[in-house]
């Protein structure tokens, strides 16, 4: 009987729901069956035997060749393609992956209006060099503010008050200073942060100009986070914001490109909040005030006493410690550290029988400052942004 090889039925098949092809074990029963068919049914086809190998060889080159091509087809989708497939398919929204970033911070320089300063740079207390862009002009009002870039690459921390010595004197620039602390940088962006990414830049050309601001602040180079308020009442709101005004809370990226971004994106007649002002000129040169923030971080300290069982080590303790740091640094900006979220991080799987069987929490405390733990939810301002460290999380077993 001869084949017909277009209703084997062995390859991947694309149709409305999508691509589907047969799994290996179906592929391998098939041909075994055809050989058989061809053979006679009495054909030794063990694993053993050199016709069972030869079989299976054949099975798992059709097998494998059906999941290039599924792999191939889901490349194209936003939502299922990855590395370069996914840097491809987001250019048709017009932006690109985000590659490794340095530490930024905004500082503010003070002297004589005017005054220009080419590849100017400042240096910290640890004498690390900070470096500003091409030129940068004081403004007619002795200072201007400029988000200047780390030499170093890597996550490197400037606290604030800690930028505050010139390391290209320029004559009629006298001081610089740091009233935030640096943006640590961040690594390349992930297949996970690009889709969310992609959905927030359809907005971009959007009817609503809040979700057009809020996706061109999230396409500003080096924005590494970022939150956008809005007060649409004739009243002054509860974070603080006035009537008919956005608020946008930044981390990253240059000052000047954020509030350009602002400016060229916000509705007509809608006033902008917050902490640091940028003046850019639109279109015919004239100059607007834009108002934004970055986020205040607030150290987040937490307190745990434990019943310790047979098996617990001081290992598990540091895996407890880091658990609770990486969950609160995964908080948004405003969002507040609840008492009841902390107990999932530390407890260590215990679903999935994890090293959670090895101690029992009897008390969980969490704040501010170390003296002020307390068993009750940290309020966090529309404005700041929590954080931890194991160095902040404390534990003590009771007997």
């Amino acid at each position: 009987m001869a084949l017909n090889l277009d209703t084997l039925g062995l390859s991947a098949t694309v149709t409305a729901q999508g691509i589907s092809a047969p799994d290996y074990q179906t592929i391998l029963d098939t041909i075994t069956g055809y050989f058989q068919q061809i053979y006679g049914s009495d054909a030794y086809l063990d694993p053993d035997s050199k016709d069972g190998q030869m079989v299976a060889l054949v099975a798992l080159a059709i097998h494998d060749a059906n999941n290039t091509a599924i792999q191939i087809y889901n490349s194209f989708s936003p939502a299922t393609g990855q590395a370069s497939a996914l840097s491809s398919n987001v250019k048709i929204n017009g932006i690109t992956r985000k590659v490794a970033t340095r530490s930024t911070v905004d500082v503010l320089l003070t002297g004589v209006a005017g005054t220009t300063i080419t590849n100017g740079s400042v240096r910290d207390q640890n004498n690390i060099i900070w470096n500003f862009p091409a030129t940068v002009s004081i403004g007619v009002g002795g200072t201007v503010l400029v988000t200047a870039t780390c030499a170093s690459s890597g996550a490197v921390a400037a606290l604030a008050g800690t930028v505050t010595a010139i390391n290209t004197p320029t004559r009629g620039w006298t001081s610089v200073t740091n009233a935030s602390a640096a943006t640590v940088g961040a690594p390349a962006e992930t297949d996970a942060e690009l889709r969310i990414r992609q959905s927030q830049s359809v907005a971009l050309p959007s009817i609503t100009p809040f979700e057009g601001v809020d996706g061109a602040i999230a396409n500003v180079d080096g924005v590494t986070r970022h939150k956008l308020y809005e007060n649409d009442t004739g009243v002054t709101d509860s974070n603080g914001l006035p009537p008919h005004s956005i608020s946008a809370i930044v981390d990253g990226g240059n000052v000047t490109d954020i509030a350009q971004t602002i400016r060229g994106n916000k509705g007509q007649g809608v006033s902008t909040y917050g902490t640091t002002s940028i003046t850019v000129p639109d279109t015919y040169g004239n100059p607007h005030v834009i108002n934004f923030s970055r986020s205040t971080d607030v150290p987040i300290f937490v307190s745990i006493t434990i019943k310790a069982f047979t098996g617990y080590t001081s290992q598990i303790g540091d895996q407890i410690k880091q658990a609770i740091a990486n969950y609160v640094n995964t908080l948004d900006i405003g969002d507040s550290v609840l008492l009841s979220r902390i107990y999932s991080p530390a407890n260590l799987g215990v679903v999935s029988g994890g090293n959670a069987r090895y101690y029992d929490i009897t008390d969980l405390l969490i704040g501010k400052s170390s003296g002020t733990v307390a068993a009750a939810n940290v309020n966090i301002a529309y404005s700041e942004s929590a954080s931890s460290d194991t160095t902040n999380i404390s534990i003590e077993i009771s007997s």
